[in-house]
């Protein structure tokens, strides 16, 4: 096996077969539905999550679990669509996951989190479990953080907002873009009408080399 795959492409033998050879299992976590302010899908989160999982199966043998696109998303209520979950059930799902797994005989599992209010969540269940890694996208790809020109603001700005340019460039609504808030009303902090598709791609690519890097690293130990 030179590259990976997703889980749900695979067919239960196959995926015993991965999982008897040692392949890592990389679980990404994104919302499948939160407010990314007027100019961006609910998609966003999990849009991303999967593009993540999808550039390192392209390099490394490991399995992609199907996206966990539920969490901890407290801030997001008040927007229509947005959906959430309690911290406590949050990470009842992710234990569980865990632990289907580890039954089938998992020994790497990689928690990939796209978000912000799940990261101690996450940081919480992996402290329970034991022996998994945790990547937080946001201190992923620092090594394109040059392109960006206005590094203010965190949710739909000009990072998210050149992602999905990059990914799906048809789900930004370009006559929405502009400088964003204040986010109570708008759902978004920051200045997205400084975003292209060419920094999307730059920092989707040096995202996915820290990921490979720290995968490789957790995997020889």
């Amino acid at each position: 096996m030179t590259t990976g795959a997703w889980l749900e492409d695979l067919t239960w033998p196959e995926a015993k077969a991965r999982f008897e050879a040692g392949a890592a299992v990389i679980v990404p976590i994104g919302a499948a539905s939160k407010a990314h302010g007027p100019h961006l899908p609910l998609k966003t989160d999990a849009l991303t999550a999967r593009a993540l999982a999808q550039g390192v199966i392209d390099r490394l043998p490991v399995v992609a679990a199907p996206v966990v696109g539920f969490g901890y998303y407290p801030a997001f209520t008040a927007f229509a669509g947005s959906q959430h979950l309690s911290a406590d059930t949050f990470k009842a799902v992710l234990r569980e996951l865990v632990g289907n797994f580890r039954d089938h005989g998992v020994k790497h599992i990689v928690l990939l989190n796209t978000g912000v209010s799940t990261e101690k969540p996450v940081d919480e269940v992996a402290r329970d479990a034991g022996a998994l890694l945790v990547l937080h996208m946001r201190s992923l790809g620092r090594a394109a953080d040059g392109l960006i020109e206005n590094p203010d603001g965190g949710h739909a700005d000009e990072r998210e907002t050149s992602v999905v340019l990059a990914l799906e460039p048809r789900s930004v609504r370009m006559d929405r873009l502009r400088l964003d808030g204040p986010f109570e009303t708008t759902g978004a902090t920051g200045d997205p009408t400084r975003a292209t598709a060419f920094k999307g791609e730059r920092l989707m690519a040096a995202r996915v080399d820290d990921i490979v890097a720290a995968i490789r690293t957790y995997t020889a130990g």
